[in-house]
């Protein structure tokens, strides 16, 4: 039967054993430690001709004042050539363009396709007033009879009344959307200044206006 063998250590050199163990553990390590330099902080500082990408603060000049803001470089239409039929004088019986073209004799005037036309919608009546007996704004269909006969028609229709806002009839706005167009109705002096400006931005095939001289008076007309 076999049995198996141990060999036994007295106490004494086992006790030498871990002395030697414990004297190792304590020794220092043959490589030295890397040595750091002390973190120290670093000024910047920023040279005065430096300019930061994010600033935003318009620079001052010598005086230590902010130079003025120049408007005329923020028009942004300010290149956009001006259209012929653009508006310049709104006047008591008719309109002078950008053209040079009068319009007088107390007539209105039909914008429409980058050309003038004479427009007198009190004709149709007979008489000159534009108001129905509710004091609203109407004309006969056959006044904006030039409108039906363009294509593509423009997009928006600017309505000048005159001195003064009316509100147009139902009649009329129903007739005006048949032809596929879009109304804004203005004084006069607004709706010129409002069919330059979008007349230049958008060109004159989306805008349409039809205008009545300022100097308008219900049931006499308009006139110096």
């Amino acid at each position: 039967m076999a049995s198996s063998v141990r060999a036994y250590r007295p106490f004494s050199q086992l006790a030498t054993i871990l002395r030697q163990q414990r004297s190792r553990s304590h020794r220092p390590s043959s490589t030295p430690a890397k040595l750091f330099p002390a973190h120290t902080k670093t000024s910047f500082r920023a040279s005065p001709h430096a300019a930061s990408p994010f600033h935003t603060t318009a620079p001052h000049n010598s005086s230590g004042q902010v130079p003025p803001t120049d408007f005329e470089a923020l028009d942004v239409l300010g290149g956009a050539p001006v259209p012929s039929t653009s508006v310049d004088v709104c006047m008591s019986d008719g309109f002078q363009l950008n053209s040079g073209v009068k319009i007088l004799d107390g007539s209105g005037v039909l914008l429409v396709g980058g050309e003038a036309f004479t427009w007198r919608p009190w004709l149709a009546r007979g008489e000159k007033r534009l108001l129905n007996k509710k004091g609203q704004w109407e004309v006969p269909n056959e006044t904006f009879g030039l409108l039906g006969l363009l294509w593509p028609r423009p997009d928006l229709l600017i309505l000048g009344l005159g001195p003064e806002i009316r509100p147009i009839s139902p009649e009329l706005r129903r007739h005006i959307s048949s032809l596929g167009m879009r109304v804004e109705i203005l004084d006069t002096r607004n709706a010129a200044a409002q069919f330059n400006l979008l007349a230049t931005e958008r060109g004159v095939n989306d805008v349409a206006a039809a205008l009545i001289p300022i100097g308008w008076k219900e049931g006499v007309g308009a006139s110096w």
